[in-house]
């Protein structure tokens, strides 16, 4: 198991016109398809066409790309912007089209914000509501504050300090993963 790729999907959770984490989950990406122990499948909840007047676990067959990817997945990422100290009600909605699905595998989120905090706030609001989905949230976060000085108009990364940030954050997902994924298939 111990070179054995992981599956972990990821998910950019806004769907908000001009948004500024569409480049950190480009980046975020672009670094797990590059990691020797990563597998990876890019979500967004734009291409998401929910319902207006129901959903929940009992549409989660509506969307078989994403039912299908988190069914195999050894865990997730999620890339979020803070919203009001908050997570984005989209990003809640496609994540409330499973259950099952999501039970004793990992979740690393990466905080963004215009703001000095970075995004701490949205990853605090995660961590119960994830956790009631069977989640198990990781040590290790990966938080952007002050997004909109991160990259130039390109989408390039101005600071390499993150490089260093997002090995240990990738690290220490595909160690849960492996564990978790161990006590799934052996407990």
């Amino acid at each position: 198991m111990k070179n054995e790729q992981v599956f972990l999907p990821i998910l950019l959770g806004t769907n908000r016109r001009d948004r500024e984490s569409k480049n950190v989950a480009r980046w975020v990406f672009e670094k797990m398809q590059n990691h020797y122990d990563i597998e990876t499948q890019f979500f967004d909840v734009r291409d998401f066409d929910l319902p207006r007047d129901h959903y929940g676990t009992e549409i989660g067959e509506q969307f078989p790309e994403w039912r299908d990817a988190i069914t195999r997945a050894d865990g997730l990422v999620i890339v979020t912007p803070e919203y009001n100290h908050s997570y984005p009600g989209s990003m809640k909605s496609v994540l409330d089209t499973l259950l099952k699905e999501y039970i004793h595998k990992p979740v690393a989120f990466v905080g963004v914000s215009a703001g000095m905090w970075g995004g701490t706030r949205v990853i605090e609001s995660c961590v119960p509501m994830v956790r009631e989905l069977g989640l198990a949230v990781t040590f290790s976060d990966l938080n952007f504050p002050q997004v909109q000085k991160k990259f130039n108009k390109e989408g390039i990364l101005l600071d390499d300090a993150y490089n260093n940030r997002v090995e240990g954050f990738l690290d220490e997902l595909v160690w849960m993963s492996r564990a978790l994924k161990w006590g799934r298939e052996n407990l």
